[in-house]
């Protein structure tokens, strides 16, 4: 067997790796890299980091790891990253980049845990699940059926999906078994791509008209920070939720608290700006709202599938074969 690539784990907590990687994950790992797995690189001021990184051509890398310099680690080679952006652990990504680094991160598998939250959420939203709970509670008897409305269920419903993202995309796709109509709003979408992906296309404005259930997966950029703002909120229909699974920013939470409070939508809200609310904030006592402590990215048990991600890359690289989910360092600046 020819040598091994020398490689370097980085991580925040050291813990973290326990649980991302099973032990059969790290021992897949160490069968192509020349890796100590019992050793997490925290920082790179030490004296062991400056000679682990002098010599190491592959860098194991997730949250919370260092910043890795260009000439830190004049022989790094690969870097791969369990989450979803490889140069969050370089300080320089294009530079590395530019010196024949590649890279491959964990995005894809991590947006189907989102994608999986989402469903569940858009299902239980059209049932109206948590207002018939607080009912029930209340008044401790089942419902008046002959009253139900018409719009109760998941029957021909309409879904808004803003952003063709990896869980946007994955998002129209676990929702093709059932009987809805799929709507989507994305800035690199047309007719023809969006129905490709299942779906039918609509401006921003459009699709927020349409949806019983409007779901969020959009970048915070510049261009979408508060893109859900008043305006966009008051054409939802009434008795809509609006689900926020990808950034607090793109909402006006000012512009949504007001609407809530007049109890015309709900909302499901895994991430907000700040993080959490601020304790004064209306969003922690309003009946209409369902808030999560950002859960629906992978945890527990679902962190392995990054693990076994990661793996599967370091055997493709020592293979001499091309990332399977690679990352362009190229595109990113310091």
């Amino acid at each position: 067997m020819s040598q091994r690539p020398r490689a370097v784990l980085a991580f925040g907590p050291p813990s973290l790796v326990g649980q991302v990687f099973t032990p059969g994950a790290l021992d897949r790992i160490a069968a192509v890299l020349d890796v100590d797995v019992d050793v997490v690189m925290t920082e790179t001021g030490t004296d062991a980091a400056r000679r682990a990184l002098a010599g190491a051509e592959v860098l194991l890398a997730g949250w919370g790891a260092p910043r890795i310099g260009v000439d830190d680690a004049p022989l790094l080679r690969a870097v791969l990253y369990a989450g979803g952006v490889a140069a969050t652990c370089l300080d320089d990504p294009a530079a590395h980049a530019a010196r024949g680094v590649v890279a491959a991160n964990a995005r894809a598998v991590n947006a189907l845990p989102v994608a999986e939250y989402t469903l569940a959420t858009i299902l239980l939203a059209n049932k109206r699940t948590r207002a018939a709970e607080r009912e029930y509670r209340a008044t401790r008897r089942l419902p008046d059926r002959e009253h139900e409305p018409a719009t109760l269920g998941n029957y021909r419903r309409t879904v808004g999906i803003v952003g063709a993202s990896q869980v946007g995309r994955r998002v129209i796709e676990l929702l093709r078994p059932f009987d809805l109509d799929v709507a989507v709003y994305s800035p690199e979408l047309d007719p023809e791509s969006a129905a490709a992906l299942g779906a039918r296309y609509g401006t921003l404005e459009e699709v927020a008209a349409q949806s019983d259930v409007l779901s969020l997966h959009q970048p915070l950029l510049p261009e979408t920070a508060g893109q859900i703002d008043a305006r966009i909120l008051a054409l939802l229909p009434d008795g809509a939720t609006l689900v926020n699974t990808a950034r607090g920013g793109v909402v006006d939470e000012a512009a949504l608290v007001a609407e809530l409070r007049t109890g015309r939508i709900d909302a499901v809200l895994d991430v907000t700006e700040p993080e959490p609310p601020a304790p004064d904030s209306e969003l922690w006592d309003l009946p209409n709202v369902v808030l999560t402590p950002h859960v629906a990215g992978s945890a527990g048990g679902e962190l392995h599938r990054i693990g076994d991600l990661v793996a599967a890359e370091a055997e493709r690289y020592a293979a001499g074969l091309p990332f399977a989910h690679p990352d362009d360092l190229g595109a990113h600046h310091a």
